[in-house]
């Protein structure tokens, strides 16, 4: 049998089959160096060997958590790929690759391989899991877009939602990180589009992600945006401008009555924001 072979990390033989095929993707992210091609053909075999089939989702979790949060989660996920493993334990993100989306330079982008460098950006920012899961399955909706629409994905949310939730289910994932990414594929393009001409959908924006009541969850969104806009080419290393512009709104509103509430709150907030964008023009219509 394969798993006889002498190799080098010997926690490839300490686990059960159908889990060492993604203890040893972990370990290569760990080790921040991509795979030989005598690794990858004994992945390749014991994911045609079925072994994988044979683990429970939910074990598997501890293991895919060990990449993500390894220096190279990238590494991880096309280490998977390149075996086939992929297919078999992430199949709505595997479809990701070969698809193609308008990027910041109206360019078009493969999702799949963005969904590489926004993991890397995350890794490099030493995000938490939240968001670097997030970024791992929030475009899943985009996987089998009309392709007479493409490269637009129109709807893609409602086909994303149930797909994100099926995967947490599977897995086992914990209620944070199933909430960043339904948050994320519901926000991260609209805060990609925010503008500061638009003093009063910013103030609604900036409420509905609850910047002002659960800030910590806030900014991990914007850790998922930030990474996913340097994921682009050419904006690797730069400051993200939406969260600056994000950031000045907040700031903004530190004055406004905290006991504001409702319309009133929302209409006094959007005040605030216009005067820090020095713009008159804000409106109420939806971001």
């Amino acid at each position: 049998m394969a798993f006889e072979r002498t190799y080098p990390h010997p926690e490839f033989w300490q686990t059960h089959p159908g889990l060492a095929v993604l203890r040893m993707a972990s370990l290569i992210a760990e080790g921040q160096a991509e795979p030989d091609e005598e690794t990858l053909d004994l992945l390749f075999e014991q994911v045609e060997a079925g072994y994988l089939l044979e683990a429970a989702p939910s074990n598997a979790w501890p293991e895919l958590v060990r990449g993500l949060m390894s220096p190279s989660p990238s590494i991880m996920i096309q280490t998977l790929r390149d075996c086939g493993a992929l297919r078999q334990i992430l199949p709505e993100v595997a479809a990701l690759f070969g698809v193609p989306q308008m990027s910041e330079g109206q360019s078009e982008v493969d999702i799949g391989e963005h969904l590489l460098n926004a993991l890397a950006e995350a890794a490099r920012s030493d995000a938490p899991l939240t968001v670097r899961f997030a970024l791992l399955v929030m475009n899943v909706g985009k996987a089998d877009s009309p392709r007479e629409h493409l490269p637009v994905h129109y709807k893609h949310i409602d086909r994303g939602r149930p797909r994100v939730e099926a995967i947490c289910r599977r897995f086992l994932a914990p209620a944070e990180c199933r909430d960043l990414a339904l948050l994320a594929l519901a926000e991260c393009e609209r805060v990609h589009r925010v503008s500061k001409t638009r003093a009063g959908p910013v103030a609604a924006m900036l409420e509905r992600l609850g910047a002002f009541s659960a800030p910590a969850r806030f900014h991990q969104l914007m850790s998922v945006c930030a990474s996913d806009f340097c994921a682009y080419a050419g904006c690797a290393g730069k400051a993200y401008p939406k969260a600056e512009l994000l950031n000045l709104a907040i700031e903004a509103c530190a004055d406004v009555d905290p006991s504001a509430s409702g319309d009133e709150g929302l209409a006094a907030r959007a005040e605030a924001i216009a005067r820090a964008f020095r713009s008159q023009r804000w409106s109420n219509e939806a971001v």
